[in-house]
C-alpha cells in the first residue's frame, strides 16, 4: 500500500495500455441516492473517443449491475465491455452478459434489510442482480448498525461483506473487480496490454493490486489515503479531463 502523496498520471499511459474504468464516483460524482447520478452528453462522447483511440480496449468497472449502467450509458457503451456486481457478472463488447445465478438468499436480504431500515427516509436499499446494499449517506447515524446487520446476515449465509461510501453490501463470495480485469486481460482487445484502473472507493483497491501485478497500474480519484493505486487524480472533473486530454 502507498501512504505516501501520489503524482497526476503521465501523459502517455494509455498509449499501449487497457482501460478500465469505475463508474460511481470516477465518471460521475456520487450523488446522495444511487438512481440520482447525472449523466451529461459530454461523458458519452468521450468513451467514444477512447474506444477509438484504444482499439476497443476499454472497460465499465462498476459495483452496480450490468442492467443499472446499461440503463445509465445506453448507447455509450456500443464497443465497451462492461462488469457489474464487483466482477460477478461480465458482457464482452457486443456479447451477452455472463454471471451465475442469483441465489434466493438475496430476496430474504431484500426483506431482511428493507424491515430494519426501510422506514427510514434517509436510507436506500439498494436492490441488485447479485447483491443487496444499504445505502446511508442522508443517514449517517445508522452506519454501525447497518454493518452489524450485513455483516451478520452475510456470515449467515455464506456472502461477502463490501464495504464503499456510505454504504454496505451482501455480494457473491470469489469475485472482486480485480478477478474481473485480470480475467478481461486474458482475452482481446485487452490481452498483451498493461491495464490501467481508476476508482475511487475501497471496492476498487482488488483491481489496483491486479493491474500493478500484470504491468499497469490504479488512478485513485479523490482525496489521499492509504491505496495499491499508483497515480491520483483529485476528482472526477480532474478525471474528465485528463481523459480528455489522451483521447
Amino acid at each position: 500500500m502507498h501512504s505516501i502523496p501520489l503524482t497526476r498520471p503521465p501523459a502517455g499511459l494509455l498509449d499501449d495500455a487497457g482501460l478500465f474504468l469505475d463508474f460511481d464516483g470516477t465518471l460521475v460524482e456520487l450523488a446522495d441516492r444511487p438512481d440520482a447520478v447525472q449523466i451529461d452528453a459530454a461523458l458519452g462522447l468521450l468513451l467514444a473517443r477512447l474506444r477509438a483511440r484504444l482499439a476497443g480496449r476499454v472497460a465499465i468497472v462498476s459495483g452496480r449491475s450490468i442492467e443499472q449502467i446499461d440503463t445509465f450509458l445506453g448507447k455509450a457503451l456500443d464497443g465497451i465491455a462492461v462488469v457489474g456486481s464487483h466482477g460477478a457478472e461480465t458482457r464482452q463488447a457486443g456479447g451477452e452478459i455472463v454471471r451465475p445465478e442469483r441465489p434466493a438468499t438475496m430476496l430474504a436480504a431484500e426483506t431482511v434489510f428493507g424491515d430494519r431500515f426501510g422506514a427510514n427516509p434517509g436510507v436506500v436499499i439498494e436492490v441488485k442482480s447479485l447483491g443487496v446494499a444499504i445505502h446511508y449517506r442522508l443517514a449517517p447515524e445508522i452506519e454501525a448498525d447497518a454493518d452489524a446487520l450485513v455483516t451478520a446476515f452475510a456470515e449467515q449465509h455464506g456472502l461477502a461483506v463490501q464495504h464503499g461510501k456510505m454504504m454496505r453490501e451482501i455480494r457473491l463470495a470469489g469475485h472482486d473487480k480485480g478477478s474481473a480485469v485480470i480475467a478481461l486481460t486474458q482475452v482481446a482487445p485487452f490481452a498483451g496490454h498493461a491495464p490501467i484502473f481508476a476508482g475511487d472507493d475501497l471496492t476498487d483497491e482488488t483491481a489496483f493490486v491486479a493491474c500493478a501485478r500484470a504491468g499497469g497500474g490504479g488512478i485513485l480519484i479523490g482525496p489521499a489515503r492509504e491505496t495499491a493505486a499508483v497515480w491520483r487524480i483529485d476528482d472526477v472533473a480532474g478525471l474528465r479531463g485528463w481523459l480528455e486530454e489522451a483521447a
